[in-house]
């Protein structure tokens, strides 16, 4: 009866939220099916929750369901979040007040115990939520002169390839390289960010190691990335602009995260 009772509130949860939220829901899809999306994972986000969540099932069985008042004042807290962000069009806040909400309803229904069990899971669907674009654009910027400047000089001083720098373009001796938005790593990073959030909720180990391990995809995200440009670099070096934009440029955005995920899986291995 208990479980008719949870699968008929999480059902008629799930309702509401897409009804109050349906023109957030539709910017959301507008951001992940872009095509210089940095979010374009954001679909996979809630699935994962659900699972880390499901891995619990038999923990959360054994806990009593204690109705908790904060919860209302958090719900209450969330939709005027989302009225007012909706009323001036600012989608990410609307966005973000869902988060807000979920946490309220869990409160609400649940209690403090259930909810604790299920800090994580909840707390991962910050990631399917888009930054502004604005915001984006002031990370990318000093991300791309790094990348930039960073496979000049690892080519200059390790390689014997003539290049210069003008701003994001690289000049070799076949071609332009420039190093847009999407090269910046900031896609990867905020990949790896979500990804290894996760390896530390996993880790067996204390807090101090499951910290470090989610700080880690910072310098892994980025020099995988600063991998990716130089390779590129080489390859224009030999066949051309024209050659290595094609296909090969899209086989090394893949590979950087193959790259990434190897580093990230190594840091774990060490630190469990």
């Amino acid at each position: 009866m208990k479980n008719r009772q949870f699968y008929l509130y999480i059902g008629s949860i799930m309702f509401f939220i897409i009804l109050v939220y349906y023109f957030t829901f539709a910017w959301l899809f507008e951001r992940y099916a872009a095509v210089d999306s940095y979010y374009s994972h954001g679909l996979l986000v809630p699935l994962i929750t659900v699972f880390l969540i499901w891995r619990k099932k038999e923990e959360l069985k054994n806990l009593d369901w204690e109705y908790s008042p904060w919860g209302i004042a958090l719900i209450i807290f969330s939709l005027l979040l989302h009225f007012i962000s909706t009323l001036f069009e600012v989608f990410f806040l609307s966005g973000f007040s869902m988060l807000f909400l979920v946490f309220g309803i869990s409160l609400f229904l649940f209690g403090k115990k259930i909810t604790g069990k299920i800090l994580f899971p909840l707390s991962f669907l910050f990631f399917m939520f888009p930054l502004p674009l604005e915001v984006i654009n002031s990370i990318s910027f000093p991300m791309r002169m790094f990348v930039s400047k960073g496979s000049l000089f690892v080519l200059k001083h390790f390689t014997t390839i003539p290049i210069t720098n003008e701003g994001f373009q690289l000049f070799l001796p076949k071609g332009t390289l420039i190093v847009e938005n999407l090269c910046s790593g900031l896609r990867s990073l905020i990949v790896m960010l979500a990804l290894s959030s996760i390896f530390a909720y996993l880790l067996k180990a204390n807090m101090f190691k499951r910290i470090s391990l989610f700080l880690w995809a910072f310098p892994i995200a980025i020099i995988s990335n600063l991998i990716r440009v130089i390779v590129l670099c080489l390859a224009v070096s030999i066949y051309g602009s024209q050659k290595t934009m094609g296909f090969f440029h899209e086989f090394t955005g893949y590979l950087v995260f193959v790259i990434a995920f190897g580093g990230l899986w190594l840091c774990w291995k060490e630190l469990q």
